[in-house]
């Protein structure tokens, strides 16, 4: 929970974004709704920085290549290129420094916002998040969008010396002591159970202002309540279906208007994560998806089953009729994937009905894993192309405001 003065001062601020000018906050107006922002749904990028041995690339190319993309995305329209952090997962994941990552692709791109999807708190000092987070900030010219989170491998909580049991009310001081320390009071002190320092000047300071858009990656149902009544975006996926997801949804749009309403300047934002690929030749594109999007999802099962095993207890309804079966018991295939909605690959016509799915229940940030970190780069950027001439456009129609 955050404390009192740090719950005051960011109910005040207002989490408004638009590519015309990335520090300013009130560069469009939104409309703030229990449901539709009245808003288009923005396309994003996601990378876990995937290094699979059967794809033959070393973690050199990985990282130059997935520049190169980016780069690329920020010519074609994609909102925001977001990475994660993990640690110690081979071929899954090799972005363990997601940030320095980010700063290269800032001196690479103009306009494409830079996301870090997420830091996990419990494994980092708030105080050197906030210190990192200002310096990419800086470095991008105020286009950094910071998630936060509580991670969720026990091989990492168990390397960096964090009891699980403690990663709540660490992610909640954590979280406080950034709001702070990205206020403009100067100095800061905080004193609580995991974080005590006394009249500290953080610096650098974040160029935009009050600062950087803040979002939390949410799992449980109780954790998009939580969101909400933070005032946070959501971050959601990717390894849960549709059918859960699009439930969290609408329990955080709930809460998020029961605990912020109109004047708070404060908007529910929906980011959710799925595996996509788009080709002129929709066999084609299957075809790809079908070795590499799969690969992904199956590293990412594997990690995250007992996680997922877990919340099924949370979904009365679906437990019922065993829809977690097939995911839970290993039987990923694309059919498994594209039915529990986790996957959408074919041609842009396909591909623009799909989507369509996710924009009507209210997801405002769709994070893209083009190929899923496994396709050859130069499958991923005809998918790249194809995406921003002939599917970005259809969900670009602004509602009137």
């Amino acid at each position: 929970m955050l404390g009192r003065r740090a719950r005051g001062t960011h109910r005040a601020w207002v989490h408004r974004i638009d590519r015309a000018g990335p520090s300013d906050y009130n560069a469009r107006q939104t409309v703030w709704a229990g449901g539709s922002l009245g808003i288009p749904m923005e396309f994003d990028l996601f990378y876990e920085l995937a290094v699979p041995a059967f794809a033959g690339r070393t973690e050199r190319q990985v990282y130059e290549e997935t520049l190169e993309e980016i780069a690329l995305a920020d010519d074609l329209g994609f909102h925001t290129a977001w990475l994660t952090e993990h640690h110690f997962m081979p071929e899954y994941g090799h972005s363990s420094a997601p940030d320095l990552f980010l700063a290269a692709a800032a001196q690479r791109t103009r306009r494409i916002r830079l996301g870090l999807g997420i830091v996990p708190l419990p494994y980092h000092h708030p105080l050197q998040i906030a210190e990192r987070a200002a310096t990419l900030d800086i470095l991008s010219g105020g286009r950094l969008e910071l998630g936060v989170g509580r991670g969720f491998s026990p091989k990492e909580y168990g390397a960096f010396g964090v009891r699980p049991e403690e990663s709540r009310t660490l992610v909640a001081e954590g979280l406080e002591v950034l709001l702070q320390a990205f206020s403009d009071a100067d100095p800061i002190s905080f004193a609580g159970r995991h974080f005590q320092f006394q009249d500290i000047h953080v610096r650098p300071r974040v160029v935009q202002r009050p600062h950087p858009p803040l979002w939390m990656a949410a799992v449980s149902p109780e954790s998009f309540e939580r969101a909400a009544r933070l005032g946070l975006g959501v971050l959601a996926g990717p390894f849960k279906p549709w059918f859960m997801i699009k439930e969290d949804i609408r329990r955080y749009r709930e809460a998020f208007a029961h605990h912020h309403g109109p004047s708070s300047g404060l908007r529910p934002r929906v980011g959710m994560t799925l595996g996509v690929f788009c080709l002129a030749d929709r066999q084609q594109a299957r075809a790809i998806a079908r070795t590499n999007i799969t690969w992904f999802y199956r590293e990412l099962l594997r990690l995250t089953g007992p996680i997922l095993s877990e919340l099924q207890n949370g979904y009365e309804y679906y437990r019922k009729f065993g829809a977690l079966a097939p995911l839970l018991r290993g039987g990923v295939n694309l059919p498994v994937l594209e039915r529990l909605g986790m996957v959408v690959a074919g041609d842009p016509e396909h591909c623009r009905k799909r989507l369509q799915v996710y924009a009507d229940a209210g997801v405002d940030h769709l994070l893209c894993a083009v190929g899923a970190g496994a396709s050859p780069t130069a499958d991923n950027r005809r998918a790249l192309a194809l995406l921003g001439d002939q599917v970005l456009p259809a969900f670009a129609t602004c509602a009137s405001l």
